[in-house]
């Protein structure tokens, strides 16, 4: 909230001193975009495809709550409106009570720690008052019967929610009645995959025969690599854990199946802290279903932290004169600032 805040303010401040704001990216458009006869750019267009066959994914995508939606909506811990650059200006009216919903992550000071996972019995979970084994839902939840995006809540369409053990569940509950404070994002630290792919924010997709790179805007411009040149899935235990793990994928018809594994403990799936553990793998299915649309079905399988796998859906649609503009997030409560360490 305080960078929030902050941000405010130097927008203002510039709007004082300069005769008016300055953007970065004017907006432009590559020839080749398929259009409407009225001009506009035809979304239901076929999906363009590579010269080896494959279909195209490059492009700038923004989250939507699904196919044929308009641009996103954040629906998991707070009642928010859209967000993103594409999304509507004018805040929720408990903005200023719940930082959270500001900008699309809990922008609140952190104050580290964190539980480990104890033994559980993964098959049968004992299940939490109100059903299934689902901390409580936090504000904004069953406004109408469209898909809710899965960055407030990984679970947020599945109708138990997610198959937390008993210990993930505890965990996300405290992290819920914490306001999310410990969310790396708060930290200024890597938000991992689950958490970018659904982000408000844009992100750029560039694809080449051996590799697909992924730049997402919402988490200080993260650029993570997909091999898909052949090679293997390095074995885990004998490479370093990494925030996003390592990634390799492979093409299955006209999808693109990525498979990552590697990750680092005490990973966040969601805004609301579901976690993710090292013995976790993600799979994620790319599917463009037109020229505008691009579905994305990630299964999570970590049995650390949940009873079975599951899998969450993520919908994008292409913004053809979009850029990606520069984020960097600067943690001004971090003790390594001068004179941090001297205030107790």
């Amino acid at each position: 909230m305080r960078r929030l805040l902050f941000a405010l303010f130097a927008l203002a401040l510039a709007a004082g001193l300069s005769p008016g704001l300055r953007a970065q990216w004017p907006a432009y458009q590559a020839a080749g975009i398929p259009k409407t006869p009225d001009g506009k750019v035809d979304l239901k267009a076929p999906v363009p495809r590579t010269a080896d066959g494959k279909p195209n994914l490059s492009g700038v995508w923004e989250t939507v709550p699904c196919a044929d939606c308009a641009p996103p909506v954040i629906d998991g811990l707070t009642p928010t409106p859209a967000q993103g650059r594409g999304g509507a200006a004018t805040p929720p009216a408990d903005t200023a009570a719940n930082p959270a919903s500001a900008d699309g992550a809990n922008r609140q000071p952190a104050t580290g720690g964190s539980e480990q996972p104890a033994a559980a019995n993964r098959a049968n979970p004992p299940k939490a008052a109100g059903g299934g084994n689902r901390p409580p839902a936090g504000r904004g939840r069953g406004r109408g019967q469209r898909p809710r995006s899965v960055f407030g809540d990984i679970g947020a369409n599945l109708p138990d929610g997610a198959p937390y053990l008993p210990w993930a569940a505890d965990l996300v509950k405290k992290r819920v009645a914490d306001n999310s404070k410990d969310n790396p994002d708060a930290h200024c630290l890597p938000m991992g995959i689950a958490q970018m792919n659904a982000h408000p924010y844009p992100r750029k997709i560039i694809q080449t025969p051996a590799e697909v790179i992924i730049i997402y805007e919402g988490s200080g411009t993260t650029v993570r690599e997909i091999f898909t040149d052949g090679r293997p899935l390095p074995n885990k235990d004998e490479v370093d854990p990494w925030w996003d793990g390592y990634s390799v994928g492979h093409w299955d018809g006209d999808t693109l199946v990525v498979e990552t594994t590697g990750f680092m403990d005490d990973g966040w799936l969601d805004v609301r802290g579901s976690p993710l553990t090292s013995a976790g793998k993600l799979t994620e299915r790319f599917h463009r279903l037109n020229f505008g649309y691009l579905q994305l079905d990630e299964t999570i399988d970590d049995p650390k932290a949940y009873s079975k796998p599951f899998t969450a859906t993520i919908y994008n649609r292409i913004v053809p004169d979009m850029q990606l503009i520069e984020f960097v997030c600067i943690d001004k409560d971090a003790q390594h600032y001068i004179g941090g360490a001297a205030k107790k």
